[in-house]
């Protein structure tokens, strides 16, 4: 059962883990920077989210490093 739940929710559990970890870590500088800990665990949650859903890199790489290797071509 754990291993299902894992293999499903894995990746958010993790996300929001490491939300809290970051949010505990900036919450001890000041009560009213809450706010910013909700995106901190927001973010992460989303990060976890897409790789439970093996949605893939969030920028084309490889895209991303042909378009620049095409405009800005190595002259020697």
């Amino acid at each position: 059962m754990w291993k299902i739940w894992w293999d499903t929710y894995g990746g958010r559990a993790t996300g929001v883990a490491a939300g809290l970890l970051f949010a505990l870590v900036y919450l001890i500088s000041g009560f009213w920077d809450m706010l910013f800990c909700v995106l901190i665990i927001g973010v992460c949650y989303w990060f976890g989210k897409q790789k439970d859903e093996r949605a893939g890199a969030l920028l084309p790489w490889d895209r991303l490093t042909e378009w620049v290797t095409d405009r800005f071509p190595r002259s020697r």
